[in-house]
């Protein structure tokens, strides 16, 4: 899978997704402090899914209606990053086929999955 890790994610995350096979562009390596409204052009150009600790984006898919390739919104404060590169590992191993076109949060309990709404309805 292709994966655009926002700025907010720790590094053995996106070094974990990496190890994993996955190809993980990191903002921080390409364009830090780039805006978040560039991080979805970035990562709609890249056909990749954006990682990020931002609950910013949750508004600018669901109220703005922004169109995103997925979101992963990773809450798992209290954790070492290590033990947050295993969660998110597990978590993108269980539920591949679920997370295009789709907002997905991942908590220390659980994933949860929302469909982004349809334009226009």
């Amino acid at each position: 899978m292709n994966f655009l890790a926002d700025e907010n994610i720790d590094k053995p995350i996106v070094e974990r997704l990496r190890k994993d096979g996955h190809v993980v562009l990191y903002v921080i390596e390409i364009e830090p402090s780039i805006s978040d409204d560039e991080v979805i052009q970035r990562a709609n150009l890249e056909s990749a899914l954006l990682l990020t600790a931002d609950k910013d984006f949750g508004e600018l898919v669901f109220r703005q209606g922004r169109i995103v390739y997925g979101v992963i919104l990773i809450r798992l404060a209290g954790l070492s990053p290590q033990r947050k590169a295993g969660v998110v590992s597990m978590a993108l191993q269980e539920h591949a086929g679920e997370l295009t076109q789709n907002f997905t949060v991942i908590t220390p309990g659980a994933v949860r999955i929302r469909r982004r709404p349809s334009r226009g309805g």
